[in-house]
């Protein structure tokens, strides 16, 4: 699962502090390079990593730390704090649903990243609570852009007549970024009253996944994040670094690869 050893690198560091009692400036700058150490080899960005570094340093070495009675204790739950803060702070970000008339939530994101998968798990979501959603499929054949705003328009009407509440719209991906395809999408949301638009990352792209996710950001603009394949990598540090340099919320997480699996992602 992802964090497992992000998990196990940061308790051998907490276990160095506990043995210390009392702590110096020097133990606990020995600690923190061993932490940035775990986060980079956890694939999280360098600059987040040090950023992240620096303001627990600095909360480390103040009063209620050096006074404490126990102060390696006092580090591990200013670690806590921090990390649930770099995910996006102690509440879970839900999607914004209207109670009455359509909500339309559109998937993007790069080709076998888990778009066409990741939304028929969110109508299954959806369906457990007594909605009525409907799965649109955009991505009619490669360059589509006049057919995927023609298929996006179409739907909607469809959707009123049937009295589907949730639109999700399965966009075309590409292996790579490329113009042509963030095109597209911006189209797609002129055309469309979109009131989420979801980018569905990778969580075992690393680095990639920080990249892209930024420049899907700029270009289509982004809402919140949905991490696939979170069962399949120990390191997770793409997740760590999506919110951060992006400052948008992971608001579920794929865990397996049946319809069940997804999640509410909970940064805490």
């Amino acid at each position: 699962m992802a964090f497992e050893s992000l998990t196990d690198r940061l308790a051998g560091v907490f276990k160095k502090l506990r043995g210390h009692g009392k702590l110096t400036e020097a133990d606990i700058k020995a600690a923190m390079r061993e932490v940035r150490m775990a986060l980079l080899e956890a694939d999280v960005n360098y600059k987040v990593a040090k950023d992240f570094c620096a303001k627990v340093s600095e909360r480390a070495m103040g009063q209620e730390v050096m006074e404490s009675l126990t102060p390696a204790q006092q580090v591990v739950k200013i670690v806590n704090e921090e990390l649930v803060a770099l995910m996006g702070g102690e509440e879970a970000e839900k999607l914004i649903v209207k109670n009455k008339g359509q909500t339309i939530i559109m998937l993007c994101g790069l080709q076998g990243n888990g778009k066409t998968t990741h939304a028929a798990k969110l109508a299954k979501y959806f369906i457990k609570q007594g909605r009525r959603p409907m799965l649109v499929a955009c991505d009619i054949y490669r360059p589509a852009a006049i057919d995927q705003l023609q298929v996006a328009k179409k739907a909607l009407a469809h959707a009123k007549d049937y009295g589907n509440d949730i639109i999700i719209l399965d966009t075309a991906g590409r292996l790579q970024i490329d113009e042509v395809l963030m095109q597209e999408l911006v189209q797609i949301k002129e055309a469309v009253p979109v009131d989420e638009t979801l980018l569905v990352v990778d969580a075992m792209a690393g680095q990639d996944a920080v990249n892209v996710a930024k420049t899907f950001n700029e270009t289509v603009g982004v809402d919140g994040i949905i991490l696939t394949k979170t069962d399949g990598d120990t390191r997770g540090g793409a997740a760590l670094s999506v919110l951060a340099v992006t400052g948008k919320p992971i608001k579920f997480q794929g865990t397996g690869e049946k319809l069940d699996d997804l999640e509410v992602f909970h940064p805490s």
